[in-house]
């Protein structure tokens, strides 16, 4: 039996899956940030033309999925599963547009690491051989966050200063090994995260709680692999915002493995400019799923970028645990992207 895994942790893909296609539907003040000129789709109204946020979130979810599919040149009874989920109770969102899809789905919750757990877990399936082809999708909305974790908005409660500003938006991405369908880019290998969780009680300093499971992941993915930060063009984090990404970079240098501002790309500090009162940036499923899907796979296209490891980061706080005062479990999977020779 051959073990396709590497060091400690890490998994490698000899037959390097593909993605051969991505797709990012945001939200109107996403559009209005950096990346806005990158996604497939900007809505306008975050309702999506429906009654509730939690509706709309799953017409989001739907609307990437679509637009994935139709990029790929895919039909939904051609896809073997659909891999993804949100943030709210029980995926809702994705699972209202996995009725819809009527593709074989399998529901993941990694809080805002979910992008990279549904790629990690689709390449696996995909270079195993058990699916011939994985649609990974993953959604978040700002509004139906706050209903869930904070406050209504109608509350029109204060923000502190290290809360970040939730995703409204929706990405998907196309695993395939067919050899007559031309890569975006390749999975290589992943490293699947383990759970770290340093005492932060503040549901609004997620950053603070998410880096220590950046930092551990890294790490491993690194001494696993016997590689360096330098051999990568790009190392993404998910959605650390301001606080996370600055404790990352410190948490790195105390491992002597620094990390080069210039090579470093947090979604979070991606999707918004300063001046859109985001405070500590974006955060969100959607956060990361809309940043890959558009701008990462934009780069590759373009052939600026040849060896990116995505890590997405979740923090995997609930209502009910946050109420009775529990600590935040922190979470990073990572998952390796190259370009073809």
């Amino acid at each position: 039996m051959v073990i396709h895994r590497m060091g400690e942790g890490t998994v490698v893909f000899p037959n390097r899956p593909k993605i051969i296609a991505g797709a990012a539907i945001a939200g109107k003040k996403e559009g209005e940030g950096p990346l806005g000129k990158e996604f497939d789709a900007v809505i306008q109204d975050d309702l999506f033309g429906e009654e509730t946020w939690e509706k709309a979130e799953s017409r989001f979810y739907y609307t990437a999925a679509k637009t994935c599919l139709t990029k790929a040149g895919v039909e939904e009874d051609q896809v073997d599963a659909l891999l993804g989920g949100d943030l709210l109770n029980q995926i809702m969102s994705a699972s209202m547009a996995a009725r819809e899809l009527r593709i074989p789905f399998l529901g993941l919750y990694g809080a805002c690491s979910t992008m990279a757990e549904s790629l990690c877990v689709g390449a696996m399936l995909v270079d195993g051989g058990y699916l011939r082809n994985a649609l990974c999708a993953v959604s978040s909305h700002f509004c139906s966050a706050e209903r869930q974790y904070r406050f209504p908005l109608e509350y029109g409660n204060q923000r502190t200063p290290t809360a970040q500003w939730t995703v409204t938006g929706a990405g998907a991405s196309f695993l395939t090994l067919d050899e007559k369908a031309p890569a975006i880019c390749r999975c290589t290998h992943a490293t699947i995260g383990r759970i770290q969780d340093m005492g932060v009680i503040d549901a609004n300093n997620m950053g603070a709680a998410m880096a220590p499971a950046a930092a551990d992941t890294l790490a491993r993915h690194l001494r696993d692999t016997g590689r360096s930060p330098e051999d990568y063009d790009l190392i993404i984090t998910g959605d650390l915002g301001r606080v996370g990404h600055d404790i990352l970079l410190e948490l790195m240098k105390e491992r002597r493995l620094p990390l080069n501002p210039d090579h470093y790309l947090d979604c979070g500090l991606a999707v918004f400019a300063p001046g859109q009162d985001t405070h500590c940036g974006g955060s969100g499923c959607g956060c990361s799923a809309v940043t890959l899907n558009s701008l990462i796979l934009h780069r590759f296209q373009e052939r600026t970028i040849r060896r990116v490891l995505f890590m997405a980061t979740g923090a995997l706080l609930s209502t009910t645990t946050s109420q009775q005062g529990a600590t935040i479990p922190g979470i990073a999977h990572a998952i390796v992207l190259e370009a073809d020779a």
